[in-house]
């Protein structure tokens, strides 16, 4: 990649909600140092007012996700190119397309599974002959839970089959680019899919899901109902290709339920969404009740909004009991995630790979040695 690039980092929707908190991590993070930071997207007055009130010299660049030359001088601009523009599925293709043509490594945060999915299919063999990193889901989607398999493991035997469950709680309120893109992938059907690495070389083991169904967690007091969610299908993939997983490797996925009548109103819950989102005409009614994307909670809410994922590690005779644990889930923490996992593209001597990756296998042990030092937690609690 070419040092003379203008920037080292560049954030493509800084104006947004969850940009706007990711653009204040990044310039607090490089004031002061020899990194080079811009902001980018469709408005250069709202741009030039957010630089403004940034600390350090943040650069200005407009640039639209419906523009593919555009895009490709932004790509050709800078090391690291980072979004928050979702839908991903609508807003986020070109972007990785100028990615991979401009040699330029790429981070999101989406969780949306087509969209991932396309990434791989499309642009993972260009991303390596490029000798470029696509990191998607840096952001709560889905940094808690796969680098928090990656810590339980380092604490069991990888000569025998693991099995990890990740029972996940949380405290906080969605914006409504978060509420829309989930609407959105509702509504196109698309399940989070377990496909397999490029080629099967690169396999290691065999990785699987879990059953799916709802249970009683004795030792936490709760109940763990299946969460349908992308993070399953990033762990999963991580543990295909990674040492430290064992000879195989099993996970189940779990919100952390108090008791059965929340058990039930939140099944009750989802299913209303989803029938919903699943047809046009409800679907008109529930966008026109989402807040406006850019809308997000006030920072007192934030403020007081936490999230913990609890592990129950098994294999070898050996059990282990972790946890991580943050604040804001959706976004004062993914904003950090993401704005972290840029840096680390930009600056650390990470693993040694290259193409559509997850954040484990793309970031490893100096990604999770930054969230660490940023505040949050990974604990070994039995």
């Amino acid at each position: 990649m070419p040092t003379s690039r203008p920037y080292d980092v560049v954030l493509l929707g800084a104006t947004g909600f969850t940009g706007r908190l990711t653009a204040a991590h990044l310039a607090a993070r490089t004031a002061g140092t020899d990194l080079r930071l811009a902001i980018a997207g469709r408005r250069r007055d709202a741009l030039e007012d957010l630089a403004a009130s940034l600390p350090g010299d943040v650069g200005v660049e407009v640039a639209d996700t419906s523009d593919l030359v555009g895009l490709l001088d932004l790509a050709g601009s800078t090391r690291v190119l980072a979004t928050t523009v979702g839908p991903y599925a609508q807003h986020g293709e070109l972007v990785v397309q100028a990615c991979v043509r401009q040699g330029t490594h790429y981070a999101d945060i989406t969780g949306e599974p087509g969209f991932v999915d396309l990434v791989r299919a499309r642009y993972d063999a260009d991303a390596v002959r490029q000798g470029v990193k696509l990191v998607s889901c840096c952001g709560f989607d889905s940094v808690p839970h796969d680098l928090g398999v990656r810590f339980t493991v380092a604490h069991l035997p990888d000569d025998a089959p693991l099995t990890v469950r990740g029972y996940v709680r949380g405290q906080g309120r969605a914006s409504g680019g978060t509420l829309r893109s989930a609407v959105g992938a509702i509504a196109s059907g698309k399940v989070p899919k377990l496909a397999a690495p490029r080629g099967s070389d690169q396999e290691r083991r065999e990785a699987r899901s879990l059953p799916v169904r709802i249970h009683r967690v004795a030792m936490l007091d709760a109940w763990g109902v299946p969460l349908p969610t992308i993070d399953p299908a990033i762990v999963l993939r991580s543990a295909r290709v990674l040492d430290g997983y064992g000879t195989s490797f099993r996970y189940g996925h779990y919100v952390r339920v108090g008791n059965l009548p929340m058990v039930a109103a939140g099944v009750a819950g989802v299913g209303t969404l989803a029938a919903m989102a699943s047809l046009r005409p409800t679907r008109a009614v529930l966008e026109r009740l989402l807040p406006a994307s850019g809308e997000g909670p006030d920072e007192a809410t934030r403020a007081r909004s936490r999230f913990d994922v609890t592990f129950l590690g098994e294999g070898g005779g050996v059990r282990v009991t972790t946890r991580v644990a943050g604040g804001d889930p959706g976004y004062g923490e993914t904003s950090r995630m993401l704005g972290e996992a840029a840096l680390s593209l930009a600056q650390d001597d990470g693993p040694d790979v290259v193409g559509a990756l997850t954040p484990a296998v793309a970031l490893g042990a100096p990604y999770h040695d930054r969230l660490v030092a940023q505040g949050i937690r990974f604990e070994v609690l039995d």
